[in-house]
């Protein structure tokens, strides 16, 4: 089993250096059971906002095609892979945490999970998009995107946004793993890879390049620089 561990400042924010630490893990772990969970008392609390809000058009670019890529590289891994959500999973957080096979989460009902981008006024990137409509139960699709709420814990599992609520997360992540590793590796990898595809079945090229095209200029604009500071308290 690898362990990948979200670490980092603003209750585990995804900045660059995070997005291409859990590429680097991933591809390191080739197939190997992975288990993916949040340092302290939170899995992440999305995109690194500070970093977000600093980025030029060119570098926005750069940090969106990093984050479909990441995205990507989790929902695709071959292996099983399990979230331990030991805190607050919003917006990126819970995207990564969705890209998982299994999510098991804390009954804390201070706990936050949800997808609020559009509440933020931004875009998903378009494999990020399609890999979050393959997880999101359709009977709760416009609830989750649309809606753009977070939600405790007990909704989060009527939402089918996680699996399962227990008080020991990690510990019940770990069986939960060792459940999904204990299956023929070849087998699962073949199983998952008919039901997920690959990255072309996300999003082409083409239209991951066109998606850039239209959404840089969004999220560099003023209207959303100015909720990205009110998001920070600034």
């Amino acid at each position: 089993m690898i362990e990948i561990t979200l670490d980092g400042p603003g209750k585990n924010a995804m900045s660059s250096a995070m997005m291409k630490l859990v590429v680097d893990r991933l591809r390191e772990a080739a197939g190997r059971p992975v288990l993916i969970s949040g340092a302290g008392d939170a899995f992440s609390a999305g995109l690194d906002l500070n970093e977000v809000a600093s980025l030029d058009r060119v570098g926005m670019r750069a940090f969106l095609r990093l984050l479909d890529a990441c995205v990507t590289e989790l929902f695709l891994y071959p292996g099983p892979t399990v979230a331990s959500v030991n805190g607050h999973a919003i917006a990126g957080g819970c995207v990564l945490m969705l890209c998982c096979d299994r999510r098991v989460a804390v009954t804390n009902p201070r706990t936050r999970i949800g997808l609020n981008e559009v509440a933020l006024g931004v875009r998903f990137p378009p494999r990020t998009f399609a890999a979050m409509r393959a997880r999101v139960p359709r009977r709760h699709a416009e609830e989750v995107f649309l809606g753009a709420k977070l939600h405790d814990p007990t909704r989060a599992l009527a939402l089918g946004l996680v699996d399962e609520l227990v008080d020991d997360a990690p510990r019940v992540a770990r069986e939960r793993l060792a459940e999904l590793a204990a299956h023929p590796s070849e087998a699962y990898a073949l199983a998952k890879r008919d039901l997920r595809g690959d990255s072309q079945d996300l999003a082409t090229d083409d239209a991951v390049e066109r998606w850039l095209d239209e959404s840089v200029p969004l999220w560099t604009s003023d209207a959303v620089r100015r909720r990205l500071a009110a998001a920070l308290g600034r």
